[in-house]
């Protein structure tokens, strides 16, 4: 190839407007950075990956094990919504663990890891121009399947006076009028927020009163969207499901959970999860799954139904107390090291507020993610990469052991602001 030729086929654009416009990633320069002490032998202690440190559960490999190996596990998967082993599975969970009874088959869709169902969910129950209420701070993929639906997104602000919740009347009229999914995420990545049944109550009231069934006019009602990843990643009180929501009802609430095996079950790259809500949009959620994806490895959903029937097995128990004791050693570190934090009382981070400089100032998170590694080869993930309105914290996730946590908070400590 001629170097003018060449020149010519690098210049050809092939960057969509929708890919443009999602939000830039903030983190690059400081993956650069990281990657670069690690090259020259820096003793980088990583808290910024929110990867469990911890093998699946034995009982889960040996039920994905076994799958594998029956011919009709090597086929094509289900399609249609997932395995029915799976799918009842989830259903049980949802009984035993929130007493909220749903159909397997109508109410439950399996999913490639929940971030794959919340990035589609726009495309299922959306048209361009419609209105995506977003928290703000939040986790990214939220105002990005907005974006490739070419929705708007309208930000909810959410602080440490809110305790990190959005207030539902504050959203502006026009907003709320056009809003077709109202996001929520509790235990919340990044702040490790959580909700109760009172806030879910109110959450599903506000998008009750807008609901007509079946309309797609001016008022076309508002979906609640619960994330749920973290439910089992509880440490004083077990988080809750929005479907417990007194006034929420199965049949007639415009509402769909998304739940994620991931961190609780240390099965993150195993890429499970399912959502169950009302029956219309579990449909459309599935419908544009069915089109899009060849679902889900059989065998991987049959070792899912294992996982979900095993959600009190010791081993996960064992799991939770790990990161029990992390939180318990990370914490107290951080404060001692001039950081505000909330303990959390679930989820797989740790949100703290950066220590202050010399000018009596909170340090820009930014600022302090970058001096941190410079100075004492340790990763954060900065709030500013979020949202602006989180530039004074930074995230910690509970994925080393406690020694190098106890390590990490005492380099914290060592640093002028």
């Amino acid at each position: 190839m001629s170097a003018a030729l060449s020149a010519v086929s690098r210049s050809i654009p092939v960057r969509s407007d929708r890919l443009a416009a999602l939000p830039p990633f903030l983190f690059d320069e400081i993956d650069r950075k990281k990657r670069e002490r690690i090259a020259a032998g820096a003793d980088v202690i990583n808290l910024g990956v929110g990867d469990p440190d911890q093998p699946t559960p034995g009982f889960i490999v040996e039920a994905m094990n076994k799958a594998m190996r029956e011919l009709v596990n090597q086929q094509y998967p289900a399609v249609g919504g997932g395995l029915k082993v799976f799918r009842e599975s989830a259903a049980r969970f949802m009984s035993e663990r929130f007493g909220v009874k749903v159909d397997p088959m109508r109410h439950i869709v399996c999913c490639i890891g929940s971030k794959d169902g919340i990035a589609h969910l726009p495309w299922a129950v959306t048209n361009p121009g419609d209105t995506i209420l977003v928290p703000d701070p939040a986790y990214p993929v939220y105002e990005i399947g907005a974006v490739l639906a070419h929705c708007k997104v309208e930000k909810m602000p959410v602080s440490a006076d809110t305790e990190w919740r959005p207030t539902f009347s504050d959203i502006p009229p026009g907003a709320a009028a056009n809003a077709r999914i109202l996001w929520l995420n509790y235990p919340s990545n990044p702040t490790a927020a959580c909700a109760d049944v009172p806030f879910f109550e109110r959450a599903v009231e506000w998008t009750n009163s807008t609901w007509e069934p079946g309309s797609r006019g001016k008022q076309r009602g508002c979906i609640l969207a619960s994330d749920l990843a973290y439910s089992e990643l509880f440490f004083e009180h077990r988080p809750v499901s929005a479907w417990q929501a007194p006034n929420a009802d199965i049949e007639s609430t415009p509402a769909i959970e998304f739940h994620s095996l991931s961190k609780t079950f240390n099965m993150t790259g195993w890429r499970i999860g399912f959502a169950v809500g009302h029956a219309d949009i579990i449909a459309t959620l599935a419908g544009i799954k069915a089109n899009v994806d060849s679902g889900l490895f059989n065998a991987i959903q049959v070792a899912g139904a294992a996982a979900l029937d095993g959600y009190q097995h010791p081993d996960v128990d064992r799991m939770r107390n790990l990161y029990r004791e992390r939180r318990d050693t990370i914490v107290p570190g951080l404060r001692a090291a001039g950081c505000e934090v909330h303990t959390p009382e679930a989820g797989f981070f740790v949100w703290a507020r950066t220590p202050k400089g010399t000018d009596g100032r909170h340090l820009d998170s930014m600022t302090f993610a970058g001096k941190l590694l410079a100075e004492a080869d340790t990763v954060v993930v900065p709030g500013a990469g979020f949202s602006p309105r989180a530039r004074e914290w930074f995230r910690v996730a509970l994925t080393v052991e406690s020694p190098r946590l106890a390590q990490a908070a005492a380099r914290i400590a060592k640093l002028t602001w």
